[in-house]
């Protein structure tokens, strides 16, 4: 299939948090699946709304109504990726998220797009109760996300398939967003399932990581805790997200790659 157009939708993994800088902007697997999709045809666009942060309603509300008008048939490509913060929220409940998010998929799927959906990593290396419950959490959000991407026949990339992904070196300083080495194992294996060039190697595991010393892995404990974990806190106490006041990098179908 050759894209005329993609359009990306979502929030900080679409985005592009934590990848290289391009533009003045993260670039991310989106904009890296887009530098291939625009070989392949002379009219390609691509338009990347996601907004870090945002939560399911947000992207539903904001992000939807304004790529449904961009769409142009099946040549356009739209990912659709959100309800991944909702789940990490305290108060999350699945019987709230769930709803919104499958009457987006619904919506987009009507316009004819090629749609594309994401299931989220469920297990990350760590172990305990907490990293049970996520796990758990996200479980669940996957089965409804596979549902979904059946009943209307959505294309689904599926990151639970390799284990490696969960492989912590792929994963920026602040353990929750993918380094640009992360980002382009994803890009690839996006393009893979697209049926368009890819990178084979983006299917090795990372060779086995060396030993940290105590001191070195207790010190990064306590930078990352005090840089991410507590800010982090601090905006859910205060209910604020790090998306509030952005914008999105490319709002409109833009000609590709940007000059």
């Amino acid at each position: 299939m050759i894209y005329q157009r993609f359009i990306a939708l979502g929030d900080s993994f679409t985005e592009g948090m934590t990848d290289e800088i391009s533009n003045g902007n993260f670039r991310g697997w989106a904009d890296r699946v887009a530098d291939v999709l625009t070989t392949q045809s002379s009219d390609f666009t691509y338009a990347n709304l996601a907004i870090r942060g945002k939560l399911v309603t947000q992207v539903v509300e904001d992000q939807v109504p304004k790529a449904i008008p961009l769409i142009t048939g099946k040549e356009t490509l739209v990912s659709f990726h959100a309800g991944a913060n909702d789940v990490l929220r305290p108060g999350y409940r699945p019987e709230n998220v769930f709803p919104i998010y499958n009457d987006a998929v619904r919506k987009l799927s009507a316009t004819g797009a090629t749609l594309m959906l994401f299931t989220v990593l469920e297990r990350t290396g760590n172990t305990g109760k907490t990293a049970d419950m996520w796990a758990e959490r996200f479980s669940t959000f996957n089965k409804n996300v596979r549902a979904m991407a059946f009943e209307v026949g959505a294309i689904i990339v599926d990151a639970n398939e390799k284990q490696f992904l969960s492989d912590r070196r792929l994963l920026a300083f602040d353990r929750l967003h993918l380094n640009p080495l992360g980002h382009d194992r994803v890009a690839q294996g996006v393009l893979e399932v697209l049926g368009a060039p890819f990178d084979p190697n983006w299917r090795l595991p990372l060779p086995a990581a060396k030993p940290t010393p105590w001191l070195v892995k207790t010190a990064t404990n306590v930078a990352w805790f005090f840089t991410f974990a507590l800010p982090w806190i601090w905006r859910r106490i205060r209910g604020k997200s790090s998306g509030d006041g952005r914008s999105a990098k490319y709002p409109k179908p833009t000609k590709w790659p940007l000059l």
